[in-house]
């Protein structure tokens, strides 16, 4: 009896025999899987974290900054006269040519005067019969003041003659003043310009009535030389500009002035500031001023719009930041500071005018500090950056790319 080398009950696999054919396929499956899991484990590596930011910066520089401010506003005569009828009568001629310069007395209408002049005659008339009325009371009293010292006539006689007398001094200058009154309607009826300046067009016609229940507007007659600008500048600006000029030992006044026309073009000679309202507008938080500018030319004309360019000096050890670098946010302004180390740090500044696009730095950075103009929305608080100036932006951005290495066949 030949002895059993192998049992079932000693080994630790099932036999061989026993396992199908999908079995084996399974086992060899699962195998090559965990081969591969152990391979690509081995072989994984850690994945570098992503480069810097790249920024553009820009060095705060100490320089002296011309300052100015510019306001928008409208230009407008000194004085704007209009020509009004002051009695009520025909226009029998226009002796003006429409948009011209006149003088002071020059005649612009003529009106009917015919029953003018027969209302000065009539007064005149009256005022004869006055005079020789009052004629007649004085040579009575004449009369009767030697007969009443004597007794030959009651007193009551003189003292009615000398009541005459009175009463025709009255009537004397009543009718004096009426005679002055047709004097003054008669020389109404010759318009003259009150002023001198460029009259525009005329309002009325030969033939029409005027001055019929009112005083008709006939023509208007403005000042050009010299000219007034209006503007509206805000609390703001005005407590800057008035501190600045406190500060420099000036006035407001003591600042040049340039006029921009509507067209771009810059008025040649400088104005001034001649008024300051006395109080600020409720409504808008404005001040009113006014600014006078020479126009002997007559170029510029009343309701023209326009600029002004206030230069009030240079400002000595500024810094001056794109706009693009300031943020605002809940009221103050911040930029992004970058240190020695490429890190990014978030900082409050005190700005102030605009030049040139840019905003001064009143307060914040210190000249030698860089600050990001281009990417803030890349930086954050404490993160590192790579920060490039416009300049050398500029020269990468300039070089060529190098053309792709060809394999060899």
């Amino acid at each position: 009896m030949k002895k059993k080398l192998w049992t079932n009950e000693q080994s630790h696999f099932p036999p061989i025999k026993h396992l199908n054919g999908a079995a084996l396929i399974l086992g060899a499956v699962l195998l090559t899987a965990a081969v591969i899991i152990t391979i690509a484990g081995c072989e994984r590596k850690t994945e570098p974290p992503p480069p810097p930011p790249i920024v553009e910066v820009a060095e705060a520089i100490s320089t002296n900054v011309p300052l100015s401010t510019e306001f928008i506003g409208q230009l407008d005569s000194p004085q704007n006269v209009e020509v009004r009828a002051r009695v009520e009568a025909f226009v029998e001629k226009v002796l003006f040519t429409e948009g011209a310069e006149v003088k002071k007395g020059d005649p612009l209408f003529e009106l009917d005067k015919k029953p003018f002049e027969e209302e000065l005659a009539a007064a005149m008339g009256v005022l004869a019969e006055a005079k020789a009325a009052l004629n007649k009371y004085e040579k009575d009293v004449a009369r009767l003041t030697p007969l009443a010292e004597k007794r030959a006539i009651p007193q009551q006689d003189l003292d009615n003659a000398k009541a005459s007398v009175d009463v025709g001094k009255a009537n004397v200058l009543s009718a004096e003043a009426k005679v002055e009154s047709a004097r003054i309607d008669l020389g109404y009826c010759d318009v003259r310009a009150p002023i001198s300046g460029l009259i525009g067009a005329k309002e009325v016609s030969v033939g029409e009535l005027v001055g019929k229940g009112q005083p008709t507007l006939m023509a208007t007659i403005s000042m050009l030389h010299p000219i007034w600008f209006y503007c509206n500048i805000s609390e703001v600006q005005y407590l800057r500009t008035e501190n600045w000029a406190n500060n420099t030992g000036k006035n407001i006044s003591d600042f040049p002035i340039s006029l921009i026309l509507g067209d771009g073009s810059m008025h040649p000679d400088k104005g001034k500031f001649i008024f300051i309202d006395r109080a600020v507008d409720m409504k808008t938080g404005t001040v009113r001023v006014r600014a006078e500018f020479p126009n002997t030319k007559k170029v510029l004309r009343p309701g023209m719009f326009g600029r002004i360019k206030v230069d009030l000096g240079v400002r000595p050890n500024s810094i001056l930041a794109p706009e693009r670098a300031v943020a605002e946010l809940q009221g103050k302004n911040f930029v992004w500071v970058i240190d020695a180390d490429n890190k990014a740090t978030q900082r409050a500044v005190k700005t102030g005018e605009k030049v040139d696009g840019n905003l001064l730095i009143l307060d914040g950075i210190k000249p030698g500090e860089r600050f990001v103009v281009e990417g803030l929305q890349k930086v954050r608080e404490g993160a590192p950056v790579q920060a490039k100036t416009v300049q050398k932006q500029a020269q990468v951005a300039a070089q060529p790319a190098e053309a792709p290495k060809q394999e060899k066949e």
